[in-house]
C-alpha cells in the first residue's frame, strides 16, 4: 500500500515544478522543458549561470539590445515602445488613424519635394521612394509561426505525456496570466512584457550573487514554513487510500 502525499512532499513537487519549466542551457526557447532531478542543482543552473546571460538571451544584436551593450541603441528601442504605448493607451489614438496620418504627410511631403524644382526654377530633382524589403515580413511570419507551434508542441506533450507535476504547473501559469490579461489590455501586458524583457536581464546581470542569495533564502524559508504547517496540521489530516482495490 502507498503512502499518503504529505504538505512538504506537494511543496517539494511544487519547487520542482517551478525549477522545471526554466528552460535547459543548451537551448535558447522559453518552451523547452528541464529534465534535472535536484531542485538546487536546477537553482543553480538558474541563477548560478554556467552560461552567460548574453549566450542564454540567444546572443548577437538581440542580446546586445536587451542588456544595454549599446546604450543608444536599447535606449531608442525603449523610448520608442514607451511612445507607442502611450499614444495607444494614454492619449487614446487609434492604430488605423496614425497610419492614415502618415500617410497623408508622406504624400504631401512628397508632393512638395516633387513639385519643389519647378516652383524654384531649378531641374527636377528624383524623389525618394520607401520600400518594405520583403524579407522582412517573410522572417518575421516565420519567426512568429515557430514559436507559436514549439508553445503548442509544449502544450500537448505536457497535457499528453507530461508529468501530473507539469501539468499542474502549466495549468496555473494559465490561470494566473488569464487572471492578469482580465485587469489590463493586450497592448498594456505586451508593453510590460517588453519593458520587463529590456530591465530584469540587465538588472539580474548586475547583481546576480544578490539575486541568487535572495531567491535561495526565499525558498528555504517557504519550506521551512509548510514543514511547520505539514507537522502542526496537514500531517493530522486522515489520508484516503490512494490505491485501488484489486478486480478479482
Amino acid at each position: 500500500m502507498s503512502e499518503g502525499i504529505t504538505a512538504e512532499k506537494l511543496l517539494g513537487t511544487i519547487m520542482d515544478t517551478f525549477t522545471d519549466s526554466v528552460p535547459k542551457q543548451k537551448s535558447l526557447s522559453f518552451f523547452e522543458e528541464d529534465k534535472s532531478n535536484s531542485v538546487s542543482a536546477q537553482m543553480n543552473r538558474l541563477l548560478g549561470r554556467q552560461k552567460t546571460i548574453h549566450n542564454i538571451l540567444g546572443g548577437g544584436k538581440s542580446a546586445d539590445v536587451l542588456l544595454w551593450r549599446n546604450k543608444k541603441i536599447s535606449g531608442s528601442v525603449l523610448t520608442g515602445a514607451t511612445a507607442i504605448w502611450v499614444l495607444f493607451e494614454w492619449l487614446n489614438y487609434h492604430f488605423l488613424s496614425l497610419v492614415f496620418f502618415a500617410l497623408v504627410i508622406g504624400m504631401v511631403a512628397q508632393f512638395v519635394w516633387s513639385n519643389a524644382s519647378g516652383i524654384l526654377n531649378r531641374s527636377p530633382s528624383k524623389v525618394p521612394r520607401f520600400v518594405v524589403p520583403e524579407e522582412i515580413f517573410a522572417n518575421i511570419g516565420a519567426e512568429i509561426g515557430a514559436e507559436i507551434n514549439r508553445c503548442l508542441r509544449f502544450l500537448q506533450d505536457v497535457a499528453c505525456g507530461g508529468s501530473l507535476k507539469q501539468f499542474v504547473m502549466v495549468v496555473f501559469v494559465l490561470f494566473v496570466a488569464a487572471i492578469i490579461g482580465s485587469w489590463c489590455n493586450f497592448l498594456t501586458v505586451f508593453y510590460v512584457g517588453f519593458v520587463a524583457a529590456h530591465t530584469l536581464p540587465v538588472l539580474y546581470e548586475r547583481y546576480e550573487d544578490q539575486v541568487d542569495n535572495f531567491v535561495y533564502n526565499l525558498f528555504g524559508q517557504l519550506q521551512n514554513q509548510y514543514s511547520k504547517l505539514d507537522a502542526g496540521v496537514l500531517s493530522k489530516i486522515p489520508k484516503g487510500n490512494l490505491k485501488g482495490k484489486k478486480s478479482e
